[in-house]
């Protein structure tokens, strides 16, 4: 008999309302989940907090974090924003404006990027960091590979079937990840084509998918969407694009979805949100009181029905299912000789940094969106 399938509680864990390009970027949004956490517990779900460098520097979130894994409820995951995580070189005339994706780097600034918040997370949480999900969805082989080798064993940062090469970011680039073709599950990934499965099975990097499909009024008829007197009728009845990604007014197209994936006999079902959306005013999703309520009424369905026919699990624990691994820490290699180094060695424990705010030198902000918001509810960092 095959094994209930996982549902994965992934959670961009990142500053307050980033939407609206703060200049002084704050983590109030850390003392709002405890409630989250509680409710992901009474159902047996154990979420994923992919973090990012403000919320790694705050002192509430380090606490409950802490708390999470001493009981084994949870798992600290690495979410990176290039624009603002250190070290700091610009790539544009104003990166905090442009928002460039990691990929658009020089794979050394990737790779010191990379290590530097990869050491700040196991320094300041005292555990193996071993699943991911890139800022702004841009993944590239380079990434890949970089991930695999500073000990990442799973990435969430696919979308299949959706591309956001059309979303700009560094203004000479090429815009975001075109993931059109990729599989729909998961998969081992060939570190040089990563929209291909490893043929040899041996790839220490495995692809999880967000769950995301094209609604099933947009496979019937997608015509629908462009028509001007039909499509405010059909983005209101149904999203082009269904996520698992709550706003508190989308429980019949999660529904929908859950009930899809399901039956197809999906191993997994990835639920994605941000952390600041859990607080009154921590994103245009949620600006007040009545709709993170409205947010709280959904989650405990959907919630429920995952208990009731899903296995609450983390997305490294996922992994280890997957692929049959142990557990292990993720390793700090010294280089063979003569092999080429892309940037700095991991580091024992980041430099010192302040804790609590993260100042910019201008607007940092949440990743651009998609022209129509429905049309994938939101760019996830």
């Amino acid at each position: 008999m095959s094994p209930r399938p996982a549902f994965l509680v992934t959670i961009d864990t990142e500053g307050d309302d980033l939407w609206s390009r703060p200049r002084e970027i704050g983590t109030r949004n850390a003392a709002f989940l405890p409630r989250f956490q509680a409710l992901c517990e009474e159902h047996g779900l154990k979420p994923t907090w992919l973090v990012n460098h403000e919320m790694a520097l705050c002192r509430v979130f380090q606490r409950f974090a802490r708390a999470v894994l001493a009981r084994g409820a949870g798992e600290i995951g690495l979410h990176l924003h290039a624009w603002n995580s250190p070290p700091l070189q610009p790539l544009t005339d104003d990166d905090w404006r442009h928002q460039p994706y990691l990929i658009e780097y020089p794979p050394a600034l990737m790779e010191e990027k990379i290590v530097h918040l990869l050491a700040l997370l196991r320094e300041r949480f005292e555990t193996p960091v071993t699943s991911h999900r890139a800022g702004r969805w841009a993944l590239d082989a380079t990434y890949a590979r970089l991930l695999a080798r500073h000990g990442i064993r799973v990435d969430t940062s696919v979308t299949p079937g959706l591309s956001w090469a059309d979303m700009p970011g560094a203004p000479q680039g090429r815009g975001g990840s075109d993931y059109s073709g990729f599989p729909r599950r998961p998969y081992r990934v060939d570190l040089d084509h990563i929209d291909r499965a490893d043929r040899s099975g041996d790839s220490p990097l495995l692809e999880v998918p967000v769950t995301l499909r094209r609604s099933r009024l947009h496979r019937l008829a997608p015509w629908a969407y462009h028509v001007p007197r039909l499509r405010r009728w059909a983005w209101g009845h149904r999203p082009m694009w269904q996520w698992l990604y709550p706003d508190g007014c989308n429980l019949a197209s999660m529904r929908e979805l859950f009930e899809d994936s399901v039956a197809a006999a999906d191993p997994c079902l990835v639920f994605v949100l941000h952390s600041s959306e859990l607080m009154p005013g921590g994103s245009p999703q949620s600006p007040d009181e009545a709709r993170i309520e409205d947010l709280y009424r959904d989650l405990r369905v959907l919630f429920g029905l995952a208990a009731q026919r899903c296995e609450g699990m983390t997305l490294t624990q996922f992994g280890q299912r997957w692929t049959g691994d142990a557990p292990v820490s993720p390793p700090v290699r010294e280089p063979a000789p003569g092999q080429r180094v892309l940037g700095p060695r991991p580091q024992s424990s980041p430099p010192s940094i302040p804790q609590e705010r993260v100042f910019s030198p201008g607007p940092s902000g949440a990743d651009a969106r998609p022209a129509s918001a429905h049309a994938a509810r939101a760019v996830l960092k």
